[in-house]
């Protein structure tokens, strides 16, 4: 059972309008929560600290779930590593300092898979996360939230800062970011699949070799693990959120040809990176801690990922 009363509360979700926000929302209003704020890039660019200090001036949150990040694939990871870094330290920097300062209930930071070392024992454990280097092509980004786990810790340490850290595995589902460049792997191969097979095409290139593997969870299992964790944790103990399942690369650029009914080749351009070698998490800390499991099967997550695309083509 929750400890807390969501009806109560301003709750502040930074990136509330988007892939995941939007469903964290919608779950925070099922809990009764009346007062969700979502702050805007236009309005607030929370890289800036005096945007974040207006911020919580105009909505006075009780609670802060920041999920806003500048992230994308490994080509937008390898294009950017500057901003990345940045962009990520200083959002969660001034919403941790500047919510300490205002007596936050429960600050949730969203940490990213991204911040384990690139030769992690499969299946990641929260322990392992300081034992070696990320990836290089995502490092930046994931240094910068880990960073951000280190912070929330010294601060709990001495202030009692009210931290929470999640770190969910890769995301995927409706709402997602389809963009070919900025994508992750599983919109940016529905939408190849979807256009090749409209087009009529032979075959569609892939990056890589197909070797590595990757673990999803569907973003209302995300989201139901990322509010429950505000319920129930007061300290920043790293969670990680998945299905404790990998699959390889091609198995998965297969899966999702055959959802998306493409019978082409599919070739490997293993010019281009795999990214990091595996990634599977160990996910009985949450449901330990936290009651929390994932619940969407993949395939039917893929299903339904692949209907909303077909009705809200980019």
């Amino acid at each position: 059972m929750s400890d807390m009363d969501w009806s109560t509360l301003n709750v502040t979700v930074t990136g509330g309008a988007g892939f995941l926000g939007r469903v964290v929302c919608e779950k925070l209003r099922q809990r009764g929560c009346a007062n969700i704020s979502v702050p805007r890039r236009a309005e607030y660019d929370l890289t800036q600290g005096a945007d974040v200090v207006r911020m919580y001036d105009d909505f006075a949150p009780d609670v802060v779930i920041h999920l806003a990040a500048e992230v994308g694939g490994i080509g937008a990871n390898r294009d950017h590593p500057g901003r990345f870094f940045f962009a990520n330290m200083a959002m969660g920097l001034h919403l941790i300092e500047h919510g300490r300062r205002r007596g936050l209930t429960k600050f949730v930071q969203t940490g990213t898979v991204c911040a384990y070392p690139k030769h992690t024992p499969v299946p990641f454990r929260e322990e392992e996360l300081w034992n070696g280097y990320p990836e290089e092509t995502n490092a930046p980004y994931g240094v910068a939230k880990k960073s951000l786990f280190v912070m929330l810790d010294g601060y709990h340490r001495e202030y009692d800062f009210p931290g929470v850290v999640v770190v969910p595995v890769n995301l995927y589902g409706p709402h997602d970011n389809f963009d070919l460049h900025t994508s992750h792997v599983i919109p940016a191969l529905i939408r190849k699949c979807l256009e090749a097979k409209q087009r009529g095409d032979k075959s569609i290139t892939c990056w890589g070799t197909g070797s590595a593997s990757r673990e999803f969870l569907y973003v209302d299992d995300a989201a139901e693990g990322i509010i429950t964790a505000a319920e129930k944790m007061a300290d920043p103990t790293p969670l990680n959120l998945g299905t404790g399942r990998e699959i390889t690369i091609k198995d998965l650029v297969e899966l999702i040809a055959r959802l998306c009914e493409f019978d082409g080749e599919i070739v490997w351009d293993s010019t281009k990176p795999d990214g990091q070698p595996r990634r599977c998490l160990d996910t009985s800390r949450a449901e330990k801690l936290l009651g929390w499991r994932a619940q969407v099967g993949f395939e039917e997550g893929l299903r339904q990922t692949i209907q909303w695309y077909r009705n809200n083509p980019v």
